[in-house]
């Protein structure tokens, strides 16, 4: 059974852990260089972030989401762990507290996009770079209509 709850200070080292496995997984389109810096940049704010968690029966963190003002900025799940409803949970649960929310998902990631677009979102627009000015295009999601 998994559980949604906020995250813990304590935590920050498994959530990295969990947006590595993930980033490994899913984003092989990134520069070796890119994805070192964003792991740096994720090391430094990642642990202090207010996230949500998902977790199973022994409250081990399996996947995470951030969300800020509707905009879900971020949902990641251990690889062990894809495919068994946990990111779809989470995204119930940010649309429960957020029903028009939004999201930006890299281009080059279409199973994201598919699962996003399973989830009930439709694109909204596009960005030829990322939030960093990366050349790694973003498709913007939004909920609903």
């Amino acid at each position: 059974m998994t559980t949604i709850r906020r995250s813990r200070p304590d935590e920050g080292d498994r959530t990295v852990e969990i947006w590595r496995g993930a980033v490994d997984a899913t984003h092989d389109f990134l520069s070796p260089e890119d994805r070192l810096s964003i792991e740096e940049m994720v090391r430094g704010f990642l642990p202090q972030a207010p996230l949500w968690l998902a977790v199973d029966a022994n409250d081990y963190p399996l996947a995470f989401m951030v969300i800020d003002k509707g905009h879900m900025e971020a949902l990641f799940v251990d690889p062990a762990c894809r495919g068994a409803g946990i990111g779809a949970a989470l995204v119930r649960h940010g649309l429960a507290l957020h029903p028009k929310m939004t999201t930006d998902v890299n281009e080059q990631n279409s199973q994201a996009i598919g699962f996003y677009e399973k989830m009930g979102f439709r694109r909204a627009g596009r960005s030829p770079l990322d939030g960093q000015g990366k050349p790694y295009p973003l498709i913007h999601l939004k909920y609903g209509e």
